[in-house]
């Protein structure tokens, strides 16, 4: 039992409160977490400029004579709004994390550890004072203090707390089945484990870490995107600068410095910029609903530049055991007496082939013999022996096993068998002889079952431009069937540990990005060096420290969802970009027009042309262009967290998607938003109880001597 004190927690389901990001939003309006996002430092700063010409407009004396109180406070308002909306989607996304994080901190708490002194003794200690090389002794119903390695006995090992899988996992010494983490909890069995982590930097510590965001760096396409932006707006910034220039030349309009601050706002991406670490955070945080915990946001967005996919054929493209599929009789023996011989041969088999035998004997209606116990003598497959079967108390015997090892225990295998398994052979299957009283009855034909919709799975990597390759230990013939069977571009037969580092270091001096899984010790060196690397997490620690994901429900064809999710992290940021892109040229045409339609008409008609929108206050189509700016943001929050929709398709019709839909959507959804936003401010502008607040604005705002 454990000791009082130690504890023993259960997962419990995240929960975001609206106040956790009420308050993380507001936390963000620190300069210092500004400035890492370029676009809205700019907004930042811009806001906090018009709120001083707001309360202090004697600071430019040149502004005087356009200077009106409500309207600078309105455009302070929604520069304000613009961002704490930007503030808000980047906090729903922290928050969902750090509520996955709260639940994992309680895991750990209180947990102690019977610690293996050098002599023998056992006593508990906390788990933090363990040391990397320590020893410690976990019992049934105790919680595992820290991840290490078993290095005695054997356990049922339950990690639903982390994983979320309620099945208990096997961890024993020796093999590659004895890396346990922290927190999970022994059901059944007693072992020692060396520890292999301190705290801080154990798996439960990163994941805690990753999930939170703050091991999150800012991706290559992210840190792309972002100065694309800044040169956008510094582009903007210039014909901003150049309108007003020519404006005041040409003495047709003067522009105050509100709206040219309000006008270089609407003009810049601000839209993608707010939603811009959202969409990161959703990423991993949609990883990690697939119970995949990637190490760093590179990782996920790398899914979605994949070339290359590196494939094991067992557990991955194939169920992983070899099934009975078919018998054949050798000539002159009925079919009922190979099958009765294939049954008592493997009747008390327990391996996956010897049980499917059982199963396709099964489904005949061939009558077998009932055994008393004691009447039999079972001799289990060895790899010295390479057959199994069964010695009856008479002297009959039964077995089944390779053609070469039945030739050496002295049966005659005639020449039609030897052809009919050559035949299987060439296919890609593997033959068995059955005997009875060391004569050949037949065979039993042993295949490699491809996994069910494995095949329109690779498919769908082929629709995207993803190549893959098949790596197997197996002979030329079974992995060549294999791979036409499920689809696969290239295999990679007879290969060995350091087999799949060469197709990679091969993939990669082509110029191409690679992934693969692993779970082994030898599968290490693999996962560092491509560019996804899925650990198991039944795996070894070398194997789970090599890779930047690891697979909680230890499924390796989990690399096609996550170049699903990669596939719909870029596809989001592009369809968002886009959206504010043609966004933008909606306001320049709702914006400027309306200010130069304002000094009238007559003396530009061509400009006149230019307003769709039918906007004659230049004031109102000002706000009303910074509202929608503003109102846009939240709007889109739902579609940066969840991601854009994605279907495996050829990469021109997602694009020609990308600009049907975003493109002219985000042209379309401006001119009738900003319209919409001027007649409501049109409609409150008609209101007496505006008008009152206005004049009470006025009499308390302008406190520079105006």
């Amino acid at each position: 039992m454990a000791e009082p004190g130690a504890k023993v927690s259960v997962r419990k389901v995240p929960h975001t409160s609206a106040r956790r990001v009420l308050v993380q939003s507001f936390k963000l309006f620190d300069p210092r977490r500004e400035f890492r996002n370029p676009m809205m430092f700019v907004v930042y700063v811009m806001m906090w400029f018009v709120l001083v010409l707001t309360l202090f407009p004697g600071v430019f004396p040149d502004i005087a004579r356009f200077y009106n109180p409500s309207y600078y406070l309105a455009v302070t308002v929604l520069l304000f709004l613009t961002l704490w909306f930007a503030h808000v989607s980047e906090a729903i996304a922290e928050a969902q994390g750090k509520a996955q994080a709260d639940s994992l901190r309680e895991i750990r708490s209180g947990i102690r550890a019977r610690q293996v002194l050098p002599d023998g003794t056992t006593r508990w200690v906390p788990a933090d004072v363990l040391h990397i090389g320590d020893t410690v002794a976990v019992q049934p119903g105790e919680p595992v203090p820290i991840d290490g390695d078993v290095i005695q006995g054997a356990a049922l090992i339950d990690e639903s707390m982390m994983t979320g899988e309620s099945a208990a996992v096997m961890r024993e010494s020796g093999g590659d089945k004895t890396s346990v983490l922290g927190g999970s909890v022994v059901v059944q069995g007693n072992v020692r484990i060396r520890v292999s982590a301190v705290r801080g930097e154990s798996f439960l510590d990163r994941l805690i870490r990753l999930v939170e965001g703050q091991a999150r760096e800012p991706t290559p396409n992210e840190l792309a995107l972002s100065v694309l932006l800044a040169a956008i707006t510094i582009a903007l910034f210039t014909v901003v600068v150049t309108f007003v220039y020519i404006a005041n030349f040409t003495d047709i309009i003067a522009v105050d410095l509100a709206t040219i601050i309000a006008l270089f706002i609407c003009l810049m991406p601000t839209t993608i910029g707010g939603l811009l670490p959202a969409i990161g955070i959703s990423g991993i945080n949609r990883v990690a609903r697939a119970n995949v915990i990637a190490k760093s946001g590179k990782a996920v967005e790398a899914g979605g530049d994949l070339d290359t996919m590196i494939l094991d054929k067992t557990g991955t493209i194939t169920v992983g055991n070899r099934l009975a599929v078919q018998f054949i009789a050798a000539p002159d023996v009925p079919m009922d007496t190979l099958v009765e011989a294939a049954m008592l041969s493997s009747s008390l088999d327990e391996t996956p082939e010897g049980k499917s035998i059982v199963r396709l004997a099964g489904r005949r209606s061939t009558p077998i013999r009932r055994l008393e116990p004691g009447s039999f003598k079972v001799l289990p497959f060895t790899p010295e022996r390479r057959m199994s079967g069964i010695v009856l108390q008479d002297g009959t015997e039964f077995f089944k096993g390779s053609l070469l090892a039945m030739e050496a225990n002295g049966t005659n295998l005639p020449a039609e068998v030897r052809r009919a398994a050559a035949d299987a052979a060439r296919q890609g299957m593997t033959p068995l002889a059955v005997s009875a009283q060391k004569r050949a009855v037949g065979l039993v034909i042993l295949k490699d079952v491809v996994k069910p919709g494995i095949r329109d799975r690779i498919h769908e990597l082929h629709t995207m431009g993803i190549r893959t390759i098949m790596c197997t230990g197996d002979n030329k013939l079974t992995a060549a069937a294999i791979a036409q069977e499920s689809g696969v571009d290239e295999f990679v037969a007879e290969a060995k540990p350091e087999t799949k580092l060469q197709l990679i270091e091969r993939e990669k001096a082509e110029g191409r990005m690679i992934a693969m899984s692993g779970d082994g010790t030898n599968d290490a060196p693999a996962l560092a060096r491509a560019d996804v690397g899925l650990a198991m997490n039944s795996g070894t620690s070398a194997a789970k420290e090599a890779g930047n994901m690891v697979d909680l429900d230890n499924d390796p064809t989990k690399l096609i969802e996550i170049v699903s999710i990669g596939k719909q992290l870029l596809i989001t940021r592009g369809a968002l970009t886009t959206f504010t892109i043609t966004n933008d040229v909606a306001k320049y045409f709702a914006i400027i027009p309306a200010i130069f339609v304002a000094a009238g008409a007559a003396a530009l008609p061509g400009v006149a042309a230019l307003n769709v929108l039918g906007l004659s206050n230049p004031d109102q189509a000002v706000l009303a262009a910074l509202m929608f700016n503003a109102l846009i943001i939240p709007l889109l929050i739902p579609l940066a967290l969840a991601g854009v929709p994605f279907r495996p398709r050829p990469a021109i019709d997602l694009l020609r998607r990308n600009l049907l839909y975003y493109g002219f959507g985000g042209l379309v959804s401006a001119f009738v938003g900003i319209k919409l936003c001027y007649l409501f401010l049109a409609w409150l502008d008609a209101q007496p109880w505006v008008a009152a607040i206005g004049a009470a604005v006025g009499h308390f705002l302008p406190l520079g001597g105006l």
